[in-house]
């Protein structure tokens, strides 16, 4: 049985690199820069390269670094210089949004928000000209769209938290700071200050995706692994050409899971499940003070959180203070 346990690849083929198919757009070449790395190979693709990088791809990179350099200086400046300070306190070191006193002025002194705007646009290009490069790569290729539309949803929950609600708000100060305690701080606090975000139906939804996604995945993932020892793996020849794998995949979905899953429709639901973790997450967040500045009001308004009158919060206080 052992033998059939492919988590790990067991076999790796080497010989001439892939250089993969010509462009269909008649864009520059890839870079010939290739080669095979063994315990890469052991979990996945030995192959590394070949490298394409293009106009694009050189406008991201440049502007991520640059967006990096100024929160990585930021943090090290905070940390007084000192390479034993800054990886002792990296974890609280943040980059944070100008204070309300600004608004949403884009002329902020660099030492009191400046920064953190320069980053952010530096980063939302960075990102913005990755999506384009993405669409456009797709395209070349002669695939379909539904990588940069995924990644055009993950992108609509970036701008959102970093651009869209601060500058429907006016305010600078409702971003989301750069750092790893102060953005959890933020999020903390933001469900504080409009009532507690798990009344929030949309952030609601989003979980469920998120949570949904992953268990896809899993057990997607999952299936086609046990499914190795039949040529589980060429899930395109199970597409177009059904054969036992698929079918042994079927029957275990409808028998188990209880609904039927085929080697095509399982990723259409992963696809969708994913994308619409970032799209609801992004109306939820977007609407929040904006459209609605108390969620538990909001829940309460609406029939599912409890009356006021009804919930007697000091036995729980009083538990949790050990009185």
């Amino acid at each position: 049985m052992a033998t059939y346990q492919n988590i790990f690849t067991q076999v790796q083929v080497t010989g001439p690199p892939e250089m993969g198919v010509p462009h269909l757009d008649g864009s520059e070449g890839r870079v010939e820069l290739t080669g095979h790395n063994y315990w890469l190979g052991k979990i996945g693709q030995a192959q590394i390269g070949p490298i394409y990088l293009g106009l694009l791809g050189t406008i991201s990179l440049t502007f991520g670094a640059a967006a990096i350099m100024i929160i990585g200086l930021n943090f090290w400046a905070q940390a007084g210089w000192s390479p034993q300070t800054f990886m002792r306190e990296f974890f609280w070191l943040s980059l944070d949004p100008p204070g309300p006193e600004y608004g949403f002025s884009p002329f902020v002194p660099l030492n009191e928000g400046g920064w953190f705007i320069m980053a952010g646009a530096f980063l939302t290009i960075a990102v913005l000209t990755w999506w384009a490069r993405t669409y456009t790569r797709a395209k070349a290729l002669g695939m379909g769209m539904h990588i940069p539309w995924a990644f055009a949803s993950a992108i609509w929950l970036f701008l959102v938290l970093g651009f869209i609600r601060p500058m429907l708000l006016g305010d600078w100060s409702e971003a989301v700071p750069y750092g790893i305690f102060s953005h959890l701080d933020w999020t903390n606090n933001f469900s504080l200050r409009y009532g507690n975000l798990f009344y929030n139906p949309f952030h609601a939804l989003s979980i469920v995706f998120l949570y949904g996604s992953a268990v896809l995945f899993a057990m997607h993932g999952a299936t086609i692994l046990a499914l190795g020892r039949y040529g589980g793996e060429r899930e395109i020849e199970q597409i177009t050409d059904r054969g036992t794998a698929a079918e042994r995949g079927a029957l275990f979905w409808r028998w188990v899971m209880g609904f039927n899953a085929t080697f095509e429709s399982i990723h259409r639901w992963a696809w969708w499940f994913a994308v619409l973790t970032t799209l609801t997450g992004g109306i939820g967040i977007l609407i929040t003070g904006t459209v609605v500045d108390n969620w538990y009001l909001w829940a309460q308004e609406h029939y599912y959180a409890p009356e006021t009158f009804n919930y007697d919060p000091s036995g729980a206080i009083a538990g949790s203070t050990g009185q």
